[in-house]
């Protein structure tokens, strides 16, 4: 099949740009930009475990499982905003949206310092959580504007790897703070103004710093930016700056393969929610005091980073996402299994090896599953609202591995384990079973056109009628 050449073109000023060039040029700025938004996301989310360690809980006369229940209401606004946030991300535009956000989840953090009670900082929380709602599903659905389907796995890994970086901030500032001694202002309270007040900073300097798309990316030349749109032509998307429209957004909800989308966005995250927020407490069974247990979540942490964007980066190479998505869950869920089978203080050595197992596996379907969805919707629209609704949905399962992580449950936490282990056999189930059904149907298609085609093969901007069109192909 004939193709039409971006790489080398001349766009109109003459000068002479290939595909690889405009792509690193993307990547150099708009991957460093989400980078350092997403970092602040993850460190205002992730503060309140720091917060905790210097006596919150007590200052502000949290009784029982409040401490607890702060954490699981968070996901309720995290799951229900997501989608209608990230329709006004199409409306108008992730350079607005996204820093608008900033600003106020950046504000939230600040007030949460003027608490008083429980009852003002669940407040608090559940507005935050509003507010960081948009950001994941948004940033996704942002990128895939200026990556293609081949490059998004690992620019979405890029910034989605920094909210590692942000628990070692968040600590490294907890250290400082923590030692202030005020008869008022408790170290926590300096924590949550501190991080604050730097996500607002950097949420206003975004409004300026963030493109609307690459057509219009300040970072980019004339010439760079209509390479840019023949990259996204040719392995991207069907239409450039595709009109907000909201039929357009729902149309594809009533395919059969959308339940399959929503149960796996529904049961990955849960692996990732038990990792991100309870680490501490899984390997606090191992038996050492709080300084060393904190100490030792970082190897994991840093492990599960090079794994992340080893495996993405493999994925985008050879556009597979399938195999690589089930054996990312199959990972975490062998280190599942063996912490909840195992006297962990009995073999120290073998339970702490797990938990590098679960961070190997645990943060990498959030990158690649989002990657998968968009790769096979070719409309701007509807990307917007399947990002959001499946990312929503994956928020509301991080409350499946709040609510399941009690203190009756310490030290061994088996039913929240086993809960969790639970949901990676049931997404590595429909993950297969839906990438294996991808694979027979372009199969079949090239059976019976007597051709041999695969995703790559066919410009996108050729596909006017998506999946119905013969020559489509999905990007297994």
């Amino acid at each position: 099949m004939e193709k039409s050449e971006t790489m080398g073109s001349k766009p109109s000023d003459g000068r002479t740009v290939d595909d690889e060039e405009s792509g690193n040029q993307i990547m150099i700025n708009d991957a460093t930009e989400k980078a350092y938004v997403y970092f602040f996301n993850a460190v205002d989310r992730s503060n309140l475990g720091n917060a905790e360690t210097d006596g919150m809980s007590k200052d502000l006369g949290f009784v029982g499982e409040q401490y607890s229940l702060l954490i699981l209401l968070f996901y309720i606004p995290n799951g229900l905003c997501d989608l209608p946030l990230n329709l006004l991300t199409k409306r108008y535009s992730g350079r607005i949206v996204l820093p608008g956000l900033m600003v106020g989840w950046g504000a939230m953090a600040l007030l949460q310092a003027a608490c008083k009670n429980f009852g003002g900082m669940l407040a608090i929380r559940l507005i935050l959580g509003a507010f960081e709602a948009g950001f994941f599903a948004g940033a996704v659905f942002y990128l895939t504007l200026f990556y293609t389907r081949g490059e998004l796995g690992f620019r979405i890994a890029l910034f989605f790897g920094s909210a590692l970086l942000a628990s070692a901030f968040s600590g490294v500032i907890s250290f400082g703070v923590f030692r202030i001694q005020h008869p008022y202002v408790h170290g926590w309270m300096y924590l949550f103004l501190i991080e604050g007040a730097l996500t607002v900073i950097f949420g206003v300097v975004a409004f300026w710093w963030l493109p609307a798309n690459p057509q219009s990316a300040w970072f980019l030349t004339q010439a760079e930016r209509e390479v840019a749109s023949l990259r996204s032509l040719r392995d991207g998307t069907r239409n450039i700056g595709e009109e907000f429209s909201l039929k357009q957004c729902f149309k594809t909800w009533n395919d059969w393969k959308f339940p399959i989308w929503c149960i796996i966005s529904f049961t990955y995250p849960v692996a990732f929610a038990t990792t991100a927020n309870f680490l501490p407490l899984v390997i606090g069974r191992l038996g050492y005091d709080k300084v060393t247990t904190n100490l030792l979540t970082v190897p994991p942490n840093v492990t599960g980073f090079l794994v992340l964007l080893a495996v993405t980066y493999s994925s985008d190479r050879n556009r597979e996402r399938t195999f690589h998505i089930a054996g990312s869950l199959t990972t975490s869920l062998v280190g599942l299994v063996v912490l909840a089978a195992i006297d962990a203080r009995a073999h120290v050595a073998v339970a702490y090896f797990a938990t590098f197992l679960l961070t190997a596996g645990a943060y990498i379907p959030s990158c690649l599953v989002h990657s998968w969805h968009n790769n096979n919707n070719l409309s701007e629209n509807s990307r917007a609202a399947t990002t959001g609704l499946l990312v929503g949905l994956g928020n509301l399962g991080g409350i499946l591995s709040a609510g399941t992580f009690r203190t009756t449950y310490a030290p061994r936490y088996a039913p929240t384990l086993i809960a969790t282990a639970g949901c990676n056999v049931t997404c590595i189930f429909f993950t297969l079973w839906l990438g294996i059904w991808m694979r027979r149907e372009n199969s079949r298609k090239n059976k019976e056109q007597g051709i041999s085609l695969r995703a790559e093969d066919v410009e996108t901007r050729e596909l006017s009628e998506g999946e119905k069109d013969p020559k489509w192909r999905f990007f297994v």
